[in-house]
C-alpha cells in the first residue's frame, strides 16, 4: 500500500474523505451526504492541521464506507489509500 501525502496549505482531511468516497462510489461530492452528519468536518481538520503535531489515526464509517485519516494525510477508503484525482 502506498502513502499519500496531504498538502494542508491546498487541502483539508475532510475535503479529501469527501473526494475518496465521491471517486469510490462514483457519485459527484455534491450528491453525497454532508460529511458534517458523521464527523465534525472542523475538527477533523483541526486534529491534523501540521501543526497540531499529533501522531494518530481517526476511522468511521460514510456513505457505507470505512474511511481513515492518518496524521500523516493517508485518507485510505476500506482499506485503501486514496489518491486525489
Amino acid at each position: 500500500m502506498s502513502n499519500a501525502s496531504l498538502d494542508y496549505h491546498h487541502d483539508s482531511p475532510s475535503l479529501r474523505v469527501v473526494d475518496a468516497i465521491a471517486a469510490v462510489t462514483d457519485t459527484d461530492p455534491l450528491e453525497l451526504e454532508p460529511l458534517y452528519s458523521v464527523v465534525d468536518p472542523e475538527a477533523l481538520d483541526r486534529l491534523f492541521q501540521s501543526d497540531a503535531g499529533l501522531v494518530g489515526c481517526v476511522e468511521f464509517e460514510y456513505e457505507s464506507h470505512i474511511v481513515a485519516v492518518r496524521s500523516d494525510g493517508t485518507v485510505s477508503v476500506d482499506g485503501t489509500v486514496h489518491r486525489p484525482r
